[in-house]
């Protein structure tokens, strides 16, 4: 056997054929130990509607079984790193982190054959998996899909299943994108009115929604059980309009604004007096007891400076601060919520146009307008997570089948040659990419369908691009193991589009 004949994405580090096959049957038990019960429920979950057997859990077990162990070992694969070995007798995943041994789940499951990912008993299948040895570990640590539902709305079923597809292809990052000048779609007890900013109309159709508290708690839940940080973004001082709407002494004029019901970037941003902090400040009380992330995502982008101009209220704040301008005013901002999440054990990422005016002391830079400013953070010893229009724009048409282009092309071909380092970054730069991730902006996406449409295959291409060594990455190979692995997705009742051959 060689690794081309293994459809599995992304791609291993290392794979070691070896003789034999495991075969899954009835009376296959998952060995575990108390500690990981929670692991192999989730494994037993996933295995047993499409084989119908019951996979017991026992922490002893004599005979073939699948193994579930904890190796500090293996701690030299990091946290999210695996071995996993099949034989005759057994198939055992072993890894120093209950991360490691959620993604090693995700490869048995794909060296099963697509059928497992069925929903009922699916007769007549051998539910084999061929003797090998896999040493896997991630290239990046941060791998990730950020979804707008500012802009339309999706249900909370979507994300559910999108998370889902995420743990399937060992992407680690959910970045949900909750704010809008059209919608504010997390629910807030300390801002209750910017309910009433999801209930609105956008290009002339209906649309509303926002999660409950409840809702979010769920979703961090069901994402922290796959090996998924949830990093949720809250949009400040520029697209902020739901709030000001909502709330109009937040904004510079104190006029009563009505949200954004078109695509585009807002003149009416936060004002930057104290009564805006303290509002501010209260929302991410309220984010911080929600999402346990390590990261806060507070926006930073496409801030129209021209109230702050005409403000004499932000113009004395200038004076007070001794301030140049008015990038120097937002920088001022950053830096202040930056401080503020600091004191709480977050750190603050933001749009790389939080540089502009000059970058808060911890903040780390989403490089979004190309790569110039993720280079320029991370030569300034910042962290980066790169995010660039080209190539890691969903949204952007992947086909000249799409005869509305919108703004330009990013091929499934585009995304698995994205390199995320840089060439202008030494190797102690380079430590500053965390990795990158894809993003689905949501403009022209008005429901479910559609957006899946526009993110699978791409995110599995940008799935391989962030787990698997650069020199695995093999563009002919990939697409050959795309065959079988989008007949997983369809059997998963994945929107995607099929690339031509």
């Amino acid at each position: 056997m060689s690794t081309p004949t293994l459809s599995l994405i992304p791609i291993p580090a290392r794979v070691t054929p070896r003789p034999g096959a495991f075969a899954l049957a009835a009376s296959t038990p998952i060995e575990a130990p108390d500690a990981l019960r929670a692991q192999a429920e989730l494994l037993r979950d996933q295995l047993r509607p499409a084989t119908g057997f019951p996979l017991r859990i026992v922490t002893n077990a004599s005979g073939p079984r699948i193994a579930l162990v904890l190796d500090e070992a293996l701690a030299r694969l990091g946290d999210e790193g695996y071995r996993l070995t099949a034989s005759a007798d057994a198939v055992a995943i072993a890894a120093a982190r209950p991360a490691g041994l959620l993604h090693g789940t995700q490869t048995l499951r794909q060296l099963l054959p697509p059928a497992i990912f069925r929903r009922a008993v699916v007769p007549n299948v051998a539910w084999s998996v061929p003797g090998i040895e896999i040493e896997d570990a991630p290239r990046f640590s941060w791998r990730g899909s950020h979804l707008d539902v500012g802009r339309h709305f999706m249900p909370k079923t979507t994300v559910i299943k999108h998370i889902d597809l995420l743990a399937l292809h060992k992407l680690n990052v959910f970045h949900w994108h909750l704010t809008e000048v059209g919608a504010w779609r997390k629910d807030s007890m300390v801002a209750p009115r910017t309910r009433e900013a999801s209930q609105r109309k956008f290009s002339g159709s209906p649309h509303a929604g926002f999660y409950t508290q409840d809702d979010v708690r769920e979703v961090v839940r069901y994402a922290m059980d796959r090996g998924i940080t949830v990093v949720p973004e809250i949009e400040m001082p520029g697209h902020a309009l739901a709030a000001i709407a909502a709330y109009p002494e937040l904004g510079n004029t104190k006029a009563q604004h009505e949200v954004q019901t078109y695509w585009g970037i807002s003149e009416h941003v936060f004002g930057v007096g104290d009564n805006v902090l303290t509002f501010v400040e209260n929302v991410l009380d309220e984010v911080l007891a929600l999402f346990p992330s390590k990261f806060i995502h507070i926006g930073g982008d496409e801030c129209p400076k021209r109230e702050w101009k005409e403000s004499p209220a932000a113009q004395a704040r200038m004076k007070e601060l001794g301030l140049r301008d008015e990038e120097e005013l937002q920088s001022w901002f950053v830096t202040r919520i930056d401080t503020w999440l600091a004191k709480r054990g977050r750190r603050l990422i933001g749009w790389d146009e939080i540089l502009e005016g000059g970058l808060a002391p911890g903040a780390t830079v989403m490089s979004w307008r190309g790569e110039n400013g993720g280079i320029a953070a991370a030569k300034a010893g910042h962290d980066v997570v790169m995010a660039p229009e080209k190539p890691t724009y969903f949204d952007h048409d992947q086909s000249e089948d799409q005869v509305v282009p919108i703004r330009g092309m990013n091929t499934l071909a585009d995304v698995y040659a994205y390199e995320p380092v840089p060439k202008e970054l030494n190797a102690a730069e380079a430590k500053h990419v965390l990795g990158a991730q894809g993003q689905l902006w949501t403009e022209y996406m008005p429901d479910p369908q559609r957006m899946e449409y526009m993110a699978w295959p791409r995110l599995s291409a940008l799935s391989e691009v962030l787990w698997s060594p650069r020199e695995t990455r093999d563009a002919a190979n990939f697409a050959q193991r795309l065959e079988t692995h989008l007949e997983r997705l369809r059997i998963l009742d994945v929107n995607f589009y099929r690339p031509r051959r």
